[in-house]
């Protein structure tokens, strides 16, 4: 059975989908870009900005399914420049403890709203 995850202290969707499902102990988390929840507006800044609003978004979606950043297994990093790899590496490091989670980071033409970043993961709940 799919239970649908949803919390207002992250961006509601913007299209078809939801924020994520859960499926047993296994949380498929949708992709975040850098909304601000409370405005639905990109969150002011560069890239760091960018980056600290995408993992405190997943954080809420996580929370709301019962889990934590923590808990993701997989989880994927959507750039529109490359060479900002360093950067997500750096704040990464603050939002995450090792073991870290697998991953994979994919350079992209475009995001939605003209964000330069976007995650989403797959959590392993205990």
């Amino acid at each position: 059975m799919k239970e649908i995850i949803n919390t207002n202290k992250a961006p509601e969707a913007i299209g078809t989908y939801s924020q994520a499902v859960k499926v047993g102990q296994t949380v498929y988390l949708s992709g975040q870009i850098p909304l601000v929840p409370e405005t639905m507006e990109m969150v002011e800044g560069g890239i760091d900005q960018q980056i600290r609003r995408v993992f405190d978004n997943l954080t809420a979606v996580c929370e709301a399914a019962g889990g934590s950043l923590q808990d993701i297994a997989k989880l994927n990093i959507f750039l529109t420049d490359l060479s900002n790899f360093a950067t997500v590496n750096t704040i990464m490091a603050e939002y995450f403890e090792q073991p870290y989670p697998a991953r994979a980071a994919i350079g992209v033409a475009a995001l939605p709203k003209n964000a330069d970043v976007e995650m989403d993961g797959i959590l392993e709940l205990a």
